[in-house]
């Protein structure tokens, strides 16, 4: 994908429109940069204090229905290459997870298969250690390049983070992720490609594709599935608004056309206390949630 010839600067920027479940208020500013150059000279910029929201696909991500003050940045489309030199792949932080592992698989590579089925950006996967199929982002991350407030980047080494299950802590002096350096294993005995066909046949027959979700709605408590959980409290199908517990999983939440944020943040809580007056567990959100109520 080619990035866009322009920046687009937008105020009042309905995040609807940028989010996979397809709710969300008006961003006061958002911005999409032409290049790395128009990002850097966007950033440095902003006023000091003013808060930025990095966005890639929108795909984890609940933005209430009052909105986000400050700027969010859309990298998606724009910082988006990604380059093989050997064992060593370097993505920017607006490439889709799904390329990656095509890419990867294409140059005879194994253990990228897991990011086919991450429904998010690279950025998105850095920033949470998004996982899928047992494979988890920051397993194969050797260092990052991020963004700091006056618009500089700097490379920084895997050891640099914080990070855990679906948890990264960026350095104090980080704006944003901006791309990454993974490293991977040769193929050597030619099944990359047809484990990560597999991985997505599965995909598709489990989880709700193509349907207006954020992917999985909770971690996985320790030893346990949030989706065993949820359903064998008799949850699956449960809906409040616009919002409904998928019948073909339960971790995953889909919303229709009339759903506003205010649903699934309440049926959100509504599973949680429901598990949790059932089975004693306390289920926390895998999904970041965002801005003000209306």
């Amino acid at each position: 994908m080619s990035a866009p010839l322009h920046s687009t600067e937008r105020r009042d920027e309905p995040m609807a429109r940028h989010t996979s479940w397809r709710v969300g208020g008006p961003a006061d500013r958002y911005f999409e940069p032409a290049s790395r150059e128009a990002l850097a000279a966007f950033v440095r910029g902003l006023p000091p204090h003013e808060p930025i929201l990095w966005l890639g696909l929108g795909s984890n991500l609940l933005v209430r229905d009052g909105g986000v003050r400050g700027t969010v940045i859309g990298l998606h489309g724009a910082l988006d290459a990604i380059e093989v030199d050997g064992l060593t792949v370097t993505a920017e932080a607006g490439a889709h997870c799904a390329r990656l592992a095509k890419t990867v698989v294409a140059h005879r590579l194994a253990g990228a298969g897991f990011f086919a089925g991450i429904p998010g950006t690279v950025g998105g996967a850095l920033a949470m250690n998004a996982g899928a199929h047992g494979g988890e982002t920051w397993d194969v991350v050797t260092e990052v390049e991020v963004m700091r407030r006056d618009g500089s980047t700097v490379w920084r080494p895997k050891s640099a983070f914080r990070y855990g299950y679906r948890h990264v802590e960026l350095p104090a002096d980080a704006a944003g992720f901006v791309a990454a350096r993974f490293r991977f294993t040769p193929d050597a005995d030619g099944r990359a490609e047809a484990d990560m066909k597999a991985w997505l046949a599965r995909r598709k027959a489990t989880q709700p594709v193509g349907r207006a979700t954020a992917g999985s709605t909770f971690r996985n408590p320790p030893g346990e599935h949030a989706a065993r959980l949820i359903e064998q409290c008799g949850l699956k199908g449960c809906r409040l608004g616009g919002a409904e517990v998928s019948m073909l999983h339960a971790n995953f939440i889909v919303t229709d056309e009339t759903a506003r944020a205010a649903d699934v943040e309440r049926l959100i809580a509504h599973i949680q206390n429901t598990v949790f007056d059932k089975t004693g567990i306390r289920l926390e959100p895998e999904v970041r949630i965002v801005g003000e109520a209306a």
